[in-house]
């Protein structure tokens, strides 16, 4: 029987918003005694770190991580976070600014955005940094550049940076798939059946979230109320969509081509096992 479940995502407020329903009670884990579901709220890369451990039942991880970390986990059909010709982006404090060996502040060695950045951007010197910090170091001239993630994406211009190039535009003209950012995970010892539960839960908050969006959107803003309501809201549907139910075929299709161009490029051994629990 399933007794306790620890689960991670990051206090991102399209995270927040998926997770709002199964924190609050509002949906519950087939199995699973009151009490016994509990989380973990920590940065992406933090979250990429748990993963190589082993050490979450489930978890937000990035796309570009869960190669190392397949042979722990199995990926959700529900929970994903993926562009639809929009994603990651390159920031800078004028159009002129050169990438090429420059310093450029990353988001997380084993995040999606910067093995978009090692397959798309020209050979750079990355420093990696929470991804709270990057803007402003970008303009305080700490780094020559950014690569952007999170609501930073939509409100760059108020640090009075210009974007260089959209990844996710990128991504989306070169292949014309979904752009996979973050997944959810199930860690492979917990057998098929509580998997499943797990699966069934987070698909149930989900669509709690999207049914009661107001309650899950003032949750997803609790982490970040500095943030503008409207910008939350904003950057939660564009990450909240249609493929965030169930990423299906075209989900599918993303995966794999970004591990086969990681691949290709030489930034993994091999295209990882697309193991996906259906929706």
């Amino acid at each position: 029987m399933l007794t306790r479940v620890t689960v991670g995502h990051s206090p991102d407020a399209d995270d927040a918003f998926m997770f709002y329903a199964l924190a609050h009670g509002k949906v519950t884990v087939e199995g699973l005694p009151s009490g016994g579901y509990s989380e973990v709220h920590a940065d992406i890369q933090a979250l990429n770190r748990r993963a190589f451990a082993g050490d979450l039942d489930m978890s937000q991880v990035s796309a570009g991580a869960y190669p190392y970390v397949a042979n722990k986990y199995r990926i959700t059909a529900c929970g994903c976070s993926m562009g639809l010709n929009y994603g990651p982006i390159v920031v800078a404090r004028s159009a002129e600014a050169e990438i090429r060996g420059a310093a450029v502040a990353i988001p997380g060695e084993h995040t999606t955005a910067y093995l978009l950045g090692r397959i798309f951007l020209p050979p750079f010197e990355p420093v990696e940094m929470a991804f709270a910090d990057v803007l402003p170091a970008v303009r305080d001239g700490s780094v020559t550049a950014g690569i952007v993630i999170h609501e930073g994406q939509l409100n760059y211009a108020d640090y009075g940076l210009i974007k260089q190039v959209d990844l996710g535009e990128r991504w989306f003209a070169s292949t014309g798939l979904p752009l996979p950012l973050g997944l959810n995970v199930v860690r492979r010892g917990l057998g098929e059946a509580r998997q499943r539960a797990l699966a069934s839960a987070l698909s149930a908050s989900i669509a709690w979230a999207d049914a009661h969006p107001e309650p899950a959107l003032a949750y997803a803003r609790s982490f970040a109320p500095e943030v503008d309501a409207d910008l939350t809201a904003a950057f939660t549907r564009m990450y909240v969509n249609d493929l965030t139910c169930d990423m299906g075929t075209p989900g599918a299709a993303g995966l794999e081509e970004l591990y086969r161009r990681a691949t290709d490029a030489g930034l993994l051994a091999s295209v990882p096992p697309l193991d996906i629990l259906p929706a």
